[in-house]
């Protein structure tokens, strides 16, 4: 378990090849070694409702691996094989767990964000071509339902809907009221449409068909959620049991009480977690179909910590960020870390939540192209706040650039190029479903370009300091800003527009935009973000904030200069928060670091609180300097 150096990782690794290990081969040999070893312990526990005495329904693992069992032969009578498909647009449940494992056993797994627009559910069905998908009943306060039926009207190979009713897990009077005011459930599609549990209870509670014993492709994941056609991820059994070795080795025992309020139909919340779960023998417990979303899941969170004996937070800076604004009420001391993930915690932030909190964080960084896990600030060594930490064991990571034929280059420490990584998560030359889109994704065959620029320091820690890749990050939520630009550019005033990231406090970025109009074009900020709201199709893409400009910058071929427009972002949107603060500085200038990206150099306008600055400053994650006194970080 000992994890407080890239040393120790490379310790781990050096044991023996990650081939020679005593590994599973499947997802469900893994799940059948927890379940002889630990039958009676729990597993998976669910809350409807978030308060600390709601009630609660938990699995342990023999009990999981029924169900999942039952889920997986139910899928192979609907003539489900290895190659087909089973597209989940759910929230989470104990259902979701189940079907999730069972699907991935029977065939292939795609869970897909419910939260996505109607056109963009029935896109990624089409892309994968499923035949099965699994969704909500119609449920109160809840549209997934007749979104996954809209979907399904345009996925002409779906021959099978099977639906979850929610409604199972209330207690009277609440469920007696339920079908009183259930909205009409939607059919204005050609599947068949099945009750889940009804069906699901026909099947036997062992598995009925061989496992295969052999690694293949069991899980699509989309990546982001915009418009058109997504881009799909392969994941293999190999990658799924190597997260969940990871999280058995580095972090969790089967005494473990993992809080987990992220959506199973993300890796963070799937790979990592439940993978982890599924080998370590942990058990999990997720609040409310929607986590952090839920309704009173902030309000109550600390006192749900304290019900199920919580001794690892899972959470995003987003979500700690709302936390602290609810005073810790509860008894948390069986808390021993929070692990954070999707984007990186702001200094500020990072050290409120520790000091409020008594956790230790350990930021981690992954993407689902890698299956996820690629690196942590390790448990028990030195947490460099704003790195991504160390690799895992069995995870190389290198830096590279590209030299004037386009051949890469490996830099040297602390130089910034394209973070590149070979792991048992990537599937190299076949990340994507789509053959095109693994063209030029790779360097020397086996190394998966990120799109993340970085580097490496002297100790081994990894850090990002931007994107090659032009991708809006919210909160973890991949955007297209060519979805923004695309809008804007069908107004007849506009003449060029370029989508970016601007810092935010609470979601790491927003979208924003700037706008170049034809000459004589008379469109004000107001007219566009109006026009933003209707023809921006992604309701996260619509932009926040919307700037004409007489020109954009421009690079010599006449594409928008996009770092550029990032320094006008970093610097209003610093100097708005040093305003509102009372702090007597400004961001005169931003630079470009070799080190560390965009970098804002301040001035100071008066006598100047050094500790108040940091705190205002301190919520961003980009760095700042003073402009007399380069390279000497404050934050």
């Amino acid at each position: 378990m000992t994890f407080a150096s890239r040393q120790d990782a490379l310790d781990i690794q050096n044991e023996m090849p990650w081939e020679a290990r005593g590994r599973p081969a499947t997802l469900y040999q893994m799940l059948r070694d927890t379940v002889e070893a630990f039958p009676d312990r729990p597993a998976i526990s669910y809350q409807l409702l978030s308060g600390a005495t709601d009630p609660s329904h938990t699995l342990t693992w023999q009990q999981f691996h029924e169900q999942v069992c039952r889920a997986a032969n139910m899928f192979r009578d609907l003539r489900i094989r290895e190659t087909d498909v089973v597209a989940l647009v759910l929230p989470n449940a104990l259902e979701t767990a189940i079907v999730t494992i069972g699907a991935a056993i029977a065939g292939i797994v795609n869970p897909i964000n419910p939260l996505l627009e109607p056109e963009q559910i029935g896109a990624i069905l089409r892309e994968t071509d499923a035949r099965v998908v699994v969704t909500l009943k119609a449920f109160p306060k809840t549209d997934i339902a007749q979104k996954t039926a809209e979907a399904v009207r345009h996925a002409p190979h779906v021959h099978t809907v099977l639906e979850i009713d929610l409604n199972r897990y209330l207690s009277p009077p609440k469920s007696w009221i339920v079908p009183l005011i259930r909205p009409k459930n939607p059919g204005n599609h050609h599947a068949d449409v099945k009750c889940f549990n009804k069906e699901m209870s026909k099947y036997p509670i062992t598995l009925g068909f061989e496992d295969g014993g052999q690694d293949r492709v069991a899980a699509y994941f989309h990546t982001g959620g915009t418009t058109g056609m997504p881009k799909v991820a392969q994941h293999r059994y190999s990658g799924m049991v190597y997260n969940g070795w990871l999280g058995h080795r580095l972090l969790f025992t089967e005494h473990d009480s993992v809080m987990c309020p992220l959506p199973l139909f993300h890796v963070f919340a799937c790979h990592v977690i439940l993978m982890a779960m599924i080998k370590s023998g942990a058990h999990v417990v997720f609040p409310t179909p929607a986590g952090y979303r839920g309704d009173g899941v902030i309000d109550n969170f600390w006192k749900l910590l304290e019900r199920w004996k919580t001794t690892f937070v899972i959470t995003v800076p987003t979500a700690v960020s709302a936390l602290m604004q609810r005073k810790v009420n509860a008894d948390i001391s069986t808390v021993k870390n929070a692990f954070s993930g999707s984007a990186p915690m702001p200094l500020e932030l990072f050290n409120r939540f520790e000091s409020a909190t008594g956790m230790t964080v350990i930021e981690g960084y992954g993407l689902t192209e890698a299956t996820c896990l690629v690196s942590c600030n390790p448990p028990e060594g030195e947490k460099k706040v704003g790195s991504v930490g160390v690799p895992f064991p069995y995870t190389d990571v290198r830096i590279y650039k590209t030299d004037e034929s386009g051949a890469p280059v490996e830099c040297v420490v602390d130089e910034v190029g394209e973070i590149c990584i070979s792991n048992p998560g990537v599937y190299a030359g076949n990340t994507y479903t789509e053959t095109a889109k693994n063209a030029d994704l790779y360097f020397h065959e086996n190394y998966l370009r990120t799109g993340d620029l970085g580097r490496i320091d002297p100790d081994g820690y990894l850090w990002i300091t931007g994107r090659a890749k032009d991708l809006i990050i919210r909160g973890g939520h991949n955007i297209d800003p060519a979805d923004i630009e695309e809008a804007l550019m069908a107004h007849h005033d506009v003449a060029i527009a370029g989508a970016i990231g601007q810092p935010d406090a609470y979601s790491g970025e927003l979208p924003c935009v700037y706008v170049e109009l034809v000459e004589g074009g008379t469109a004000t900020a107001e007219d566009l973000m109006t026009h933003c709201k209707t023809h921006v199709h992604e309701r996260a893409a619509i932009p926040k904030h919307v700037e004409i400009l007489d020109e954009l910058p421009k690079t010599a071929v006449g594409k928008v200069f996009k770092p550029d427009l990032r320094k006008l972002a970093i610097t209003r949107i610093y100097n708005a928060a040093l305003d509102e603060a009372g702090v007597a500085a400004r961001v005169s200038h931003v630079i470009d670091s070799r080190k560390r990206g965009l970098v804002a150099q301040l001035e100071k306008t008066g006598e100047v609180d050094e500790e108040q600055l940091g705190h205002v400053l301190g919520q961003f994650t980009r760095p700042w300097e003073w402009a007399d006194n380069p390279e000497t970080e404050a934050a």
